[in-house]
């Protein structure tokens, strides 16, 4: 099976460095087939962000690179959101970050609403950690790879002498999932 996910928000929040966790943690760590694109505005800050990552379990092949409809959406803004909530399969899981996003459309698949941004505010100090927020989040909500793998990579990928806080705020994104009572195995069978 492969798991189609797209992650989406403005140039700074971190987009891309998720994507290349997700396709690190699965690829390196977890010996599974990935596939990964990103896209930005020409704007560093601001601009529309998007990076997709294609999951395949060991022995199946990825044959076309790109997310046709997702299993998992991230939108770390309401712009995001409302470009992309209608691409997810209509058993998909949408991760959305309350902090930035104040309506939520109809749609298909099942949403779970998280303040991510305000999560790594208030519990870092530093709305820049709210990516790794967000990637302990869908981590924990739908178990496409292992917390071990992901914590790996984040050694590797995060910036020079931010790997420690990007863990905790990883981990925190993740105990948020668990102190909100979802269940990833029910949100993983449902992928």
């Amino acid at each position: 099976m492969i798991k189609e996910i797209r992650l989406s928000g403005s140039g700074g929040q971190g987009i891309i460095l998720i994507g290349d966790i997700l396709a690190e943690a699965s690829g390196i760590y977890e010996e599974k087939g990935v596939a990964q694109n990103t896209a930005y505005g020409g704007q560093v800050r601001g601009g529309a962000s998007k990076a997709e990552v294609l999951i395949a379990d060991a022995g199946e092949e990825i044959e076309y690179p790109e997310v046709i409809e997702a299993d998992i959406l991230l939108a770390m803004n309401q712009e995001a959101l409302d470009g992309f909530a209608q691409e997810v399969k209509d058993r998909g899981v949408i991760i959305v970050d309350t902090s930035h996003v104040k309506q939520i459309p109809m749609t298909k698949g099942r949403v779970l609403p998280f303040p991510i941004t305000d999560i790594a505010q208030q519990k870092f100090n530093n709305p820049l950690v709210a990516n790794m927020v967000a990637l302990g989040v869908l981590v924990g909500a739908t178990q496409v790879v292992s917390v071990e793998a992901v914590e790996r990579a984040i050694e590797t990928k995060a910036p020079e002498g931010t790997a420690e806080l990007n863990k905790k705020a990883f981990r925190a994104g993740f105990e948020t999932v668990r102190e909100a009572g979802v269940n990833p195995k029910e949100e993983a069978g449902n992928l």
